[in-house]
């Protein structure tokens, strides 16, 4: 039993190679610009990642008790494995940082191109097509005066947060979230929102409207850490969510030309589809 260790050492050091080449070879043909599906294997291989360098380390420490092992048979080893630290690296059930990370600050690749076709409605469009939500605004969130639109607003729950909305908005979020939490649920378990409906102007005009005034915006956050604006960056959970968003038609903020990555709004492909079919 005492060349036990030894024949592990071996065998995980003959392994190891290949688990690395496949896992680069996963990486090399990742698209980060693809489907909903593809940002859930991204979680996958980096817990892999993560699982294999915890492996490394432990084949590290296993060579130097090998090393023991040689120079004296039988003498004790002081360096023998703890069995259930062992155990935890092969179940994948140690400590793990990559799934905590989902608050993270990354950089926002190609950001300009986040939204891959989809267009924002503006301002403008929005009020050719809905009316205004409100005859005059200021700064501030004030209630909606516009019956029509007033009428189909809804305050629900919609998965792991809570929003007034109108319901086309809100029924499309709740079917976000659900692929989320189905594809996801620690990332599910994080999402936070820093508000939805809020009629007033845009700041720094005169009396353009925001798409927050008609319910057809969300902000969120990942573990109530608000994300910074213009800066070029965004939360790690915020750049998975934005594939599931744009599978159901919203239009990413962080492609804007003032990155605002926390934004979230309907695109104007899916204005007219709810316009078409009566929704709205």
């Amino acid at each position: 039993m005492r060349f036990l260790p030894a024949i592990i050492i071996a065998v995980a050091l003959v392994l190891a190679p290949a688990i690395f080449l496949g896992l680069n070879y996963l990486l090399s043909e990742e698209d980060f610009q693809g489907s909903a599906v593809d940002s859930g294997a991204r979680i996958e291989i980096e817990m892999l990642r993560q699982q294999i360098e915890d492996l490394q380390n432990r084949m590290k420490a296993q060579e130097s008790q090998i090393a023991g092992l040689a120079a004296g048979m039988g003498r004790q080893n002081t360096l023998a494995p703890n069995p259930d630290d062992e155990d935890a690296i092969l179940r994948g059930t140690g400590p793990n940082d990559i799934i905590d990370a989902y608050a993270q600050v990354v950089l926002i690749a190609d950001r300009l191109n986040v939204n891959r076709g989809l267009q924002v409605a503006g301002p403008r469009y929005l009020e050719e097509k809905l009316g205004r939500p409100r005859d005059t605004l200021s700064d501030t969130c004030e209630p909606m005066t516009n019956q029509a639109l007033a009428s189909k607003l809804v305050l629900e729950n919609v998965g792991p947060i809570r929003v007034q909305m109108l319901k086309p908005a809100a029924d499309s979020l709740r079917r976000v979230f659900e692929n989320v939490r189905r594809a996801d649920p620690d990332l599910y378990a994080r999402i936070n929102t820093s508000g939805s409906l809020c009629v007033r102007r845009i700041r720094g005009t005169v009396n353009s409207l925001s798409t927050h005034s008609y319910g057809l915006a969300l902000d969120l956050n990942i573990d109530g850490h608000l994300d910074n604006f213009t800066d070029g960056k965004t939360q790690l959970g915020l750049t998975i969510l934005a594939d599931f968003f744009h599978a159901e038609g919203w239009v990413w903020g962080a492609g804007f030309r003032r990155e605002d990555s926390m934004h979230f709004e309907i695109s104007r492909r899916q204005l007219d589809e709810w316009i078409a079919k009566g929704m709205l």
